[in-house]
């Protein structure tokens, strides 16, 4: 049985499926020994962990096969055929604007809905596997409220999207809107220290999720474990920084990245 199929056979059940982030070849070893259903590769851990960059959409194809889509929805089709080729189970596409961030930091802007629509119409009709699934993210949250956030992931979900990810809402009560107003499998991100409180997954699973998604937990394990092995190698007291995800990516310049965009959108507003 292949990983799609076997992942839609777990959409369509009642458990809830917890999907670790991986973002190397060890990560990838450990959550297949311990008997996870499944792994998530984290485009954060990716970055931070293959190039020491954080995750303000630095990378491309040429480092990752897939993240965001890449552009148009020409650039779609092309992801989505790298994606199949290497195998994966689903793909997942985001309505940011590009460069996109992490889905916890702040500054996130998405693209018109309906633009969203037509890119995610390309990867629906260019998987050559029916059985790959394809998921819809919607960042809106953030910029728009979570009416506008709701109403993409219904629509996205009448367009053909088969499991719907509202990033970063804020409340539980949020969550439990998600739950009753989006008529799809659902996908939440975990993410401690961001923007979304912690659920049981008991509680996820009762609602109608049906993936929760740890992106960090054995990136933000092996960096602690790392600041810590070394700070006492070094003899210093270790490096300072915030629980938060901005805290995280700031040990890979998320700072200097940030002002970098900053100036030089600067520059194109000024521009005649």
């Amino acid at each position: 049985m292949s990983g799609a199929r076997r992942l839609r056979e777990l959409l369509v059940s009642e458990e809830l499926i917890i999907a670790p982030g991986v973002y190397d070849g060890i990560s990838a070893a450990l959550v297949g020994k311990l008997g996870f259903a499944a792994a998530y590769m984290t485009g954060a851990g990716v970055s931070a962990a293959g190039y020491g960059l954080p995750d303000v959409g630095l990378l491309t194809l040429t480092e990752m096969a897939a993240d965001t889509g890449y552009g148009s929805p020409i650039n779609v089709v092309r992801t989505v055929i790298e994606y199949e080729r290497a195998g994966v189970a689903a793909i997942q596409l985001e309505d940011q604007v590009f460069p996109k961030r992490c889905g916890h930091l702040a500054g996130k802007e998405v693209i018109d809905a309906a633009r969203f629509q037509v890119s995610l119409r390309a990867a629906l009709e260019a998987r050559t596997n029916p059985d790959t699934v394809i998921i819809a993210r919607t960042d809106a949250r953030a910029p728009l409220g979570i009416e506008e956030a709701i109403a993409r992931g219904r629509a996205y979900a009448q367009t053909g999207a088969d499991v719907i990810f509202v990033e970063a809402p804020e409340s539980v009560e949020e969550v439990e809107r998600i739950a009753r107003e989006i008529d799809a499998p659902l996908l939440l991100n975990v993410v401690p220290g961001g923007r979304t409180p912690e659920i049981a997954p008991e509680r996820l699973a009762e609602l109608g999720f049906r993936i929760a998604i740890h992106p960090g937990v054995a990136l933000g394990a092996v960096a602690r474990a790392a600041i810590g092995a070394l700070s006492e190698l070094a003899g210093t007291s270790g490096i300072e920084t915030s629980a938060d995800p901005a805290g995280f990516f700031d040990l890979f310049g998320l700072t200097r990245w940030q002002q970098l965009g900053e100036r030089y959108t600067a520059y194109e507003q000024d521009a005649p």
